[in-house]
């Protein structure tokens, strides 16, 4: 990850972004997967054909951030009625929520760092 970090203008750093994201969006899909086992069948015939365009792409992949955020409030508060007793059921998926979030807030940096680099560039 440290190659990240020092990203410059150019391509190499949009090349670089783009990779970032195939891999938060890979590791989202895992993990949705690995949640939900009963519908990962439907969701594999869904997901197989690519998307049309980087907005549709990063769409979706706000859409399954905040359907895990969703998923999270929905749990917690089936925990603050009593409906759930297992607490790290409840804690993990309130961290799961978080750690996409963040994920999602670093991609929004480093698009928005390459957007400037490259509105810096002289033509």
């Amino acid at each position: 990850m440290s190659a990240i970090n020092g990203i410059g203008g150019g391509a190499a750093g949009v090349q670089q972004i783009m990779a970032l994201r195939a891999q938060i969006m890979d590791r989202n899909q895992v993990l949705q997967q690995l949640h939900t086992p009963q519908a990962s069948a439907p969701v594999a015939g869904t997901q197989a054909a690519p998307a049309q365009n980087f907005a549709d792409a990063f769409k979706t992949a706000l859409d399954g951030v905040n359907a895990t955020q969703m998923k999270a409030e929905g749990i917690s508060e089936a925990y603050q009625r009593g409906e759930v007793t297992d607490v790290a059921k409840v804690m993990l998926a309130r961290q799961e929520a978080g750690v996409a979030f963040e994920a999602t807030l670093q991609v929004r940096n480093k698009l928005l760092s390459a957007y400037q680099d490259i509105m810096r560039m002289g033509v």
